[in-house]
């Protein structure tokens, strides 16, 4: 597959479309989508750079569908995000331009190690674990940690992104959240450290605008749908699709990192 290539654009552009529903959709409920997302991209033959900038532009039309639904149906702790939401925007910014200039391979076994240590985190803590909402409120400790959280996965989120979302609901379930308020508050901060990138990158020139708003017009319509029947479903379901997209997302960068994909 190659994107210089006209006579087989609308086949890549089909493929394009169906990868973004499917990321968005798995996203809006569980975080992962750039699991999805960037092989997709990649796979067209576009250069790394461009991939992830495309990414960024499409995954950001997801985000804002996501976090819209989540914050109608008040699954949200605004006054929390109101916190955390400089901190993913300083992040954000940091990890994007480390983007440009560093490669992203020497991240990936800190990434693969704590991807497993979320999953093992989340299994050892059983199925009560984030049933409930016993957060205590704006604690120093759990401002501290929410702020901490909210700025290096920021980082992560602008460097590179895949597993993004699952690190973010994970560290809320952590402070005590359910996991449906655990994932509204990871689609708003996904959605800032999305946003931030898309503008940083179209300065930069690193979308591919054709491909990226064929895959965003997906993404938008795959976390529609995903991100209501989160809402629907409740914690149980999320919880269940997290872990499956957390034990798929170790696999294949252990895959990569191996140089076996």
């Amino acid at each position: 597959m190659d994107i210089g290539d006209s006579t087989i654009s609308i086949y890549i552009l089909i493929f394009v479309m169906g990868g973004g529903f499917l990321a968005g959709f798995v996203d809006a409920i569980a975080g992962g989508g750039g699991l999805i997302s960037l092989p997709v991209l990649l796979a067209t033959g576009m250069p790394p750079h461009l991939a992830i900038g495309t990414n960024k532009f499409s995954a950001t039309f997801g985000a804002v569908m996501s976090a819209w639904q989540f914050w109608r149906a008040g699954k949200v702790d605004v006054h929390l995000m109101k916190i955390a939401l400089p901190c993913t925007f300083v992040g954000a910014v940091l990890g994007c331009a480390c983007m440009l200039h560093l490669s992203a391979q020497w991240l990936q076994p800190i990434i693969i190690a704590a991807l497993v240590a979320t999953i093992l985190f989340v299994f050892s803590r059983g199925s009560s674990m984030g049933a409930v909402n016993t957060y205590q409120g704006e604690t120093k400790k759990n401002l501290a940690l929410a702020m901490a959280a909210a700025g290096a996965i920021g980082f992560y989120d602008g460097f590179i992104g895949p597993g993004t979302g699952t690190f973010l609901i994970v560290a809320f379930v952590s402070l005590g959240f359910d996991f449906i308020i655990a994932a509204g508050n990871a689609k708003v901060l996904n959605l800032m450290s999305n946003l931030t990138s898309f503008v940083l990158l179209v300065y930069w020139g690193k979308i591919l605008y054709i491909y990226g708003a064929a895959m965003a017009v997906c993404l938008f319509a795959g976390a529609y749908f995903g991100s209501r029947l989160a809402i629907r479903r409740g914690t149980a379901f999320v919880r269940a699709i997290m872990l499956v997209v957390t034990t798929v997302l170790i696999i294949k960068l252990a895959l990569d990192y191996a140089g076996l994909l």
